[in-house]
C-alpha cells in the first residue's frame, strides 16, 4: 500500500538492470506493514485517511498523488488512488511469504501493487487474495485463512526492521552494509550497488 514503495521497486529493478554487474545481484524482500494497528476503512477514502493521520487537506494530499501517479506511468504504471481502498495488509505479507516460497514472491507482490493502486481491489478480503495468489500461480493460498503459517515470517521480519532502526519503506539494505532510504532515483541506487561492488573487490 506504500506508493513509494512501489516507485522504489521500479527504481530498484531499473538500477539492478543498468548495473554492470546486475547478474550478481539478489534481491530478498522483507515485510513492512505501514500500521500494524490499521483497520480496513472501506468506507473512508484514502485521501481522507491520509489527511487526518498527517493533519493536511484533503486537497493538498489530492495533489500529492496527482504527482505521485504522474510519476508512476513513467515506470508503466496506471495508478488511480481514487480506486484505492484502504486495508490492513498483514495477510497479504503471509501471501507473499508463501509466494516466495515457491519463487514467485516478486510476481505477488507486483500483483498485488497493481491490485490496490490500479483496480481498487480490497487486498485485505481472503477471496482476493486468493484469487490474485491464482493468477500469479501461486499453489496453496487458500489454507493460509485458516492456520497461522507465515504469521511468525512476518513477525521476523518486522523485528528485524525495528532492530535495524528502520522506521519507513522503502528501505534498502545492499551488503548488511549500506542502506538506501525511500525511492531516491535509478541513479541513486545504482551509485550504491557500484560502491558495494568495488568494496567486496578490496575486500577479495
Amino acid at each position: 500500500m506504500c506508493p513509494f514503495c512501489g516507485l522504489g521497486r521500479a527504481q530498484l529493478d531499473a538500477a539492478i538492470t543498468s548495473f554492470e554487474h546486475g547478474s550478481a545481484v539478489v534481491v530478498r524482500l522483507h515485510a513492512f506493514e505501514l500500521d500494524p494497528r490499521a483497520h480496513d476503512a472501506s468506507d473512508v477514502s484514502l485521501e481522507e485517511l491520509i489527511a487526518k493521520k498527517y493533519g493536511r487537506t484533503v486537497e493538498e494530499i489530492r495533489a500529492h498523488h496527482r504527482r505521485l501517479e504522474a510519476q508512476a506511468r513513467e515506470y508503466g504504471f496506471r495508478w488511480n488512488f481514487d480506486r484505492a481502498r484502504p486495508a490492513n495488509t498483514f495477510d497479504a505479507h503471509r501471501l507473499i511469504a508463501l509466494a516466495t516460497t515457491q519463487d514467485l514472491g516478486g510476481a505477488m507482490i507486483s500483483r498485488l501493487f497493481r491490485a490496490y493502486f490500479e483496480e481498487g481491489q480490497f487486498i485485505s478480503d481472503h477471496d482476493v487474495l486468493t484469487a490474485l495468489a491464482a493468477e500469479v500461480g501461486v499453489v496453496g493460498a487458500s489454507d493460509l485463512w485458516t492456520s497461522d503459517d507465515f504469521v511468525d515470517a512476518v513477525r521476523r521480519d518486522e523485528a528485524t526492521a525495528t532492530e535495524l532502526g528502520l522506521s519507513g519503506v522503502p528501505a534498502f539494505v545492499v551488503d548488511e552494509k549500506f542502506l538506501i532510504s525511500g525511492a531516491q532515483g535509478v541513479e541513486a541506487i545504482r551509485g550504491v550497488l557500484e560502491r558495494a561492488w568495488a568494496r567486496r573487490e578490496v575486500s577479495s
